[in-house]
């Protein structure tokens, strides 16, 4: 298993100047990186792809921040920005060593509505083709996608492990698997190990954190049998911290984090991936 950090948790957006980070990653004991990709013109990948080699990380997971106006069931101007956003991100990819793209690739986050049973499925059916274009392209690249799940706040459209994996088998590509996170999973699963075993060989990538956004086992969340679970199906991708602080306004206020969970982002970091560590490597 590797142990990756997710960026927001120290700028928003990715710069190259966020690279001032990599050395302390690497001193804490990260394997890698997974950048919040807000606009591929953000950084330069080249730039990035030097940087995380000198430093000796890796950034083998990329996360979409599918904001307002980027929606795969929205109109279609918000789904034609949507998926050249997501084809963007596909492209640097290459540069960056970048093998995955997570994150809630199917509709624009915030977007949480009552919708009649056939308009959802008209939405479904609109997400499930552009999906299977994405991932079309992204096998045709040799790269993949994973769909996460997000709790009913940030969503109306996809909040389980179960509905993730309906979206998936709906799909039907093999470019294309789930990505569980432990704060979402806290508001909607009955019990978090079982969604792991569930998802089985199609959970692709895993964000960790504490039940309140802090750090990953400073809180009440079940790790022994997420560990379990884990270890049962075999899994060998990352467990990355998501986690997020006051210090970065712009996903403060997205996340909706209006006070301070833990004394600082350093320690979310350091305390939390040494108790990954220890309870998974």
């Amino acid at each position: 298993m590797l142990f990756g950090i997710n960026t927001f948790l120290f700028s928003s957006p990715f710069t190259n100047e966020s690279t001032q980070w990599f050395p302390m990653f690497k001193e804490w004991g990260f394997d890698g990186i997974e950048i919040g990709v807000e606009n591929v013109t953000d950084f330069d990948a080249a730039f990035v792809r030097a940087e995380l080699d000198r430093h000796g990380l890796r950034a083998d997971v990329v996360c979409a921040a599918m904001g307002a106006g980027r929606d795969p069931r929205g109109t279609p101007d918000e789904q034609a920005a949507g998926m050249a956003y997501l084809n963007s991100v596909l492209d640097i990819m290459p540069t960056l060593g970048a093998t995955i793209l997570a994150g809630p690739l199917y509709s624009a986050v915030g977007r949480a509505e009552q919708t009649s049973p056939d308009e959802y499925q008209r939405q479904w059916n609109l997400v499930v083709g552009h999906l299977r274009t994405l991932a079309s392209r992204a096998e045709s690249m040799g790269l993949r996608l994973a769909v996460e799940p997000l709790n009913r706040f940030e969503t109306d459209f996809i909040n389980t492990g179960e509905q993730g994996l309906r979206l998936v088998e709906a799909v039907g590509s093999p470019a294309l698997g789930l990505h569980l996170d432990t704060f979402h999973m806290n508001i909607e699963e009955k019990k978090l190990p079982n969604v792991i075993r569930q998802a089985g060989d199609k959970l692709w990538h895993l964000h960790t954190c504490g039940n309140d956004r802090g750090t990953p086992g400073n809180d009440h969340s079940d790790w022994p049998g997420i560990a379990a679970a884990l270890h049962e199906i075999g899994y060998s991708g990352y467990a990355t911290i998501e986690s997020f602080t006051v210090e970065v306004k712009a996903i403060a206020k997205a996340a909706a984090i209006w006070r301070q969970i833990e004394p600082t982002r350093e320690e979310i970091a350091v305390k939390g991936v040494q108790f990954l560590r220890g309870l998974l490597a």
